[in-house]
């Protein structure tokens, strides 16, 4: 069930960017045809599901003027991402991410923050979410330009947890050779997102990896505490349990 923030942000997504068009708009002529193009000139008309789906994934180079595409677009992009109706999710650039939002008008700004918050805490509160969890984090993250708001607001809380566990799962791997485990969210080159997930996941995981049942997990995210040669140099790597 949809949570009422999400309900909530929806809403007021619809409210802000209503009647939204990108009127001079071209597109590129080699990727969409004039027939296509036409819906992002035009307000309110329901774009299709394919076409809104190659619209958010395409690179902002092909349109004239991408933030306005992206605006004409929001309402509609935002109810399919909450209701698993984007197909890219997990896969490549959303458009959001390729556009610097937060220059907008505040009510503009506040309103994509709101939403991107508020999906991902419907996310995190649903046992089988629209889309996997990693891919809604990595989604939300390369929007905001910042995985903090998304740690600070993963609270303990047993359907979390579960997605903890797929989450340290997939990204322990990486991390624990100080690399990022993401597929197309450009960490800041000072390093700093990396070194928060990984304080992140040593301070906040051990102790609900533990009691989800993943002693061996818990374990692994603790060692993102240390220095990098003695993370490696632990006791652990030569378990029985490590080995299997």
């Amino acid at each position: 069930m949809t949570s009422s923030a999400l309900v909530a942000a929806l809403a007021d997504i619809d409210t802000v960017f209503n009647g939204f068009a990108s009127p001079g708009e071209t597109g590129c002529e080699r990727c969409f045809g004039a027939e296509e193009t036409a819906f992002l000139r035009t307000p309110y008309r329901r774009v299709p599901d394919e076409l809104l789906n190659r619209f958010v994934f395409k690179d902002s180079l092909h349109f004239e003027d991408h933030a306005a595409v992206v605006r004409r677009l929001l309402p509609q992009t935002a109810r399919a991402m909450a209701d698993g109706g984007l197909d890219g999710i997990g896969w490549g650039h959303h458009a959001l991410s390729r556009t610097d939002w937060r220059t907008w008008p505040a009510e503009q700004a506040l309103a994509v923050e709101e939403f991107v918050h508020a999906w991902w805490q419907d996310t995190l509160r649903a046992p089988h979410p629209q889309y996997p969890v990693q891919d809604v984090f990595e989604t939300s993250a390369s929007i905001l330009r910042t995985a903090t708001p998304l740690l600070d607001s993963w609270d303990a809380d047993p359907v979390a947890d579960a997605h903890l566990v797929r989450c340290a799962q997939l990204w322990l791997d990486d991390l624990l050779t100080d690399a990022s485990p993401f597929s197309w969210w450009h960490l800041k080159d000072d390093g700093s997102e990396l070194a928060g997930l990984q304080a992140w996941l040593a301070g906040r995981a051990p102790a609900r990896l533990r009691v989800h049942g993943e002693p061996d997990l818990a374990v692994r995210a603790g060692l993102l505490a240390l220095p990098y040669d003695e993370r490696w140099a632990h006791s652990y790597w030569s378990s029985a349990s490590a080995i299997n």
